[in-house]
């Protein structure tokens, strides 16, 4: 893929072929994903918030042969030093929970756990960091997993995601997708206006006071690039242009990607894709990023991460991206604590 710059973003709109509103960057020049410190131990399907201008990841899993290991520790990321540190470990090991903040207050909500029944056991927990230790805070209503979640206005937004099917709860066989809308508020949780359309595994971002669902994926039918955008005040959902199909492999980018909000810009890379059971299955893990502008409502190829990757965190800070660990290879092996970030401030 080739790389961007500020007038390619901006200038160039001629249409791919291979999708409508979409823009090729021809730049020769342009943002380098870079290596930084890795988080300290490989972990996968996971997400991050920006809490005090620091990012925390918590949770997530890793596979030790025929085994998996479901992750309690809370990594925290200070991008001045470049250096990890830990907070407090969870209550309870917990992998695809979300992190977020409302109100300059740290939370961890939902995710999968394990049980008797199993190690992709949906929960409705929910905790919040106080005095150094996570407190329990007002659960979910039901579980919901593979989620996700944004805090704004004070109010967390937990998002699509997957729920038990039927009665059963314990493998990922149980679970079924959801378009469900959870808004919390003043400490309870409410219905919002449903997706509109059920899905997993796809990625969020605040921009602009609206906040935007990329991605994800069916059981059924696999990944999906749609975008979809939620006006929290007039409760109203808009789908927009769709992330492109890879380049590279020619399937759609889907779930398992990330996506941060920056620069009045939304910022999406990694994710996985499944080879069809008739084709003789497999799949890979994706490399590109995409930034998409509004004002357009454009997608503009940006410059490949150094290590594809799926179930990855993302955050923001002062004009950087973060990419931090995630699966390097499709499904549930290869973890990696590789941490990657992409400057974006002399393009905006």
């Amino acid at each position: 893929m080739t790389q961007i710059d500020r007038r390619a973003l901006i200038a160039s709109v001629t249409a791919l072929s291979l999708a409508p509103n979409v823009a090729r960057a021809q730049a020769a020049t342009g943002p380098q994903w870079t290596t930084l410190s890795p988080l300290p131990w490989a972990v996968q399907e996971i997400y991050a918030a920006v809490w005090d201008g620091r990012i925390v990841t918590a949770g997530g899993l890793r596979r030790r042969g025929q085994e998996t290991q479901i992750e309690h520790r809370v990594g925290l990321y200070d991008p001045r030093g470049n250096r990890w540190s830990e907070l407090p470990r969870l209550p309870e090991p917990r992998h695809h929970p979300m992190v977020m903040v409302a109100d300059g207050r740290l939370n961890v909500v939902g995710g999968y756990g394990r049980s008797d029944a199993g190690e992709w056991t949906n929960t409705t927990t929910a905790w919040v960091l106080e005095d150094d230790r996570w407190a329990p805070t007002s659960p979910l209503p039901s579980p919901q997993a593979e989620a996700v979640g944004v805090g704004i206005d004070g109010r967390l937004h937990l998002v699509t995601g997957r729920s038990p099917a039927d009665g059963a709860n314990g493998q990922w066989n149980d679970q079924a997708d959801t378009d469900r809308h959870l808004v919390r508020i003043d400490g309870r949780w409410e219905t919002a206006r449903p997706a509109p359309a059920a899905r997993n595994s796809a990625a969020a971002a605040e921009l602009d006071g609206a906040i935007w669902v990329a991605g994800g994926r069916t059981v059924s039918g696999g990944g999906t690039g749609r975008l979809d955008r939620y006006d929290p005040v007039a409760d109203r959902w808009d789908t927009l242009a769709p992330i492109p199909r890879s380049f590279a492999s020619n399937s759609q980018v889907g779930g398992g990607l990330a996506m941060v909000a920056i620069a009045g810009r939304l910022v999406a890379f990694g994710g996985e894709w499944f080879a069809p059971r008739a084709a003789g299955g497999g799949g890979g893990v994706f490399a590109e990023t995409w930034i998409y502008s509004a004002d357009g409502d454009v997608w503009t190829p940006g410059p490949d991460m150094l290590t594809p990757r799926h179930g990855l965190a993302a955050a923001a800070i002062d004009g950087t991206v973060y990419a931090i660990a995630g699966g390097a290879v499709v499904s549930g092996g290869g973890a990696v604590g590789t941490v990657e970030s992409l400057s974006l401030t002399a393009f905006y």
